[in-house]
């Protein structure tokens, strides 16, 4: 199994065992309401509106702040995708100020290691493959640096060097950026934390609605099925490259800018 289908596995198992437990719960709680009603009815219901405000309240919050910053995080990788692409495309029109015959060798230098960019992000699962084309385009940084810097130094003028070594410097420091924005993601006490307020909340749900004759199924299974899904969403977002919602249409301009090297 790949790195992808696991991921997936588990926010499914995170999402459906959370949707179990918070059935669980419900029942739970409307069990212990039930006796305390028969016990004592008049004051079952004392005290208890003020404790469940309390932790819906929290619940609501972490699951909005959860979720802006999955959507944040999403919007920041295809941020960087497109200030990938701008930066490759700006070294590689600067090319043209190099003497003429350093150039074709540049180019093909930049076709490959845009090809070794390309291939670090297309199979996101396949762990060994990701670090190989990660290690081969390292490496093509550094010929490509060197090419340049032996090219500005036969260029007889001075503007080359001013242009071309900054653009280079700007398009290998953003896979730096790009790898990073990859391993940026919450705490998993987070996650945890989330699971533990639903199910407190389901637990106290399942307690409000004891008072009536009959349980509302409609309530009890949408409550705990919104709440599953909505976490199933936070997590697909949180890793959009092993999910059904995905971040590989930005990968679509570097791949328009290397056809257009051809």
């Amino acid at each position: 199994m790949n790195r992808a289908a696991g991921m997936m596995l588990w926010a499914l198992a995170f999402s459906v065992g959370l949707f179990l437990g918070m059935l669980g719960m419900q029942h739970l709680g409307h069990v212990i309401a039930m006796r305390r009603i028969a016990r004592d009815p008049e004051s079952a219901r004392q005290g208890a509106g003020v404790v469940e405000g309390a932790v819906f309240g929290l619940l609501s919050l972490l699951v909005a702040f959860t979720f802006s910053g999955s959507v944040e995080r999403f919007d920041e990788r295809r941020h960087l995708v497109s200030e990938e692409t701008i930066r490759v495309s700006t070294a590689w029109d600067r090319i043209r100020l190099l003497p003429p015959d350093t150039q074709p060798v540049l180019r093909d230098l930049f076709r490959r290691y845009l090809d070794a960019r390309l291939e670090t992000y297309r199979t996101p699962g396949d762990l060994p493959a990701t670090a190989a084309a990660w290690v081969r385009a390292r490496k093509l940084q550094s010929e490509i640096w060197e090419r340049g810097a032996a090219a500005i130094e036969a260029s007889p003028t001075t503007v080359a060097g001013m242009l071309f070594l900054p653009a280079l410097n700007d398009m290998f420091d953003i896979t730096v950026s790009r790898l990073t924005a990859t391993q940026m993601h919450p705490p998993a006490v987070v996650h945890a934390m989330l699971a533990t307020l639903a199910l407190i909340g389901a637990l106290l749900a399942g307690y409000h609605m004891a008072g009536t004759k009959t349980r509302s199924w409609l309530h009890t299974v949408g409550f705990a099925a919104v709440l599953a899904a909505t976490s199933y969403v936070i997590l697909d977002i949180e890793y959009p490259r092993l999910g059904f919602i995905r971040v590989d249409a930005a990968d679509e301009m570097l791949a328009d800018l290397r056809r257009q090297m051809n």
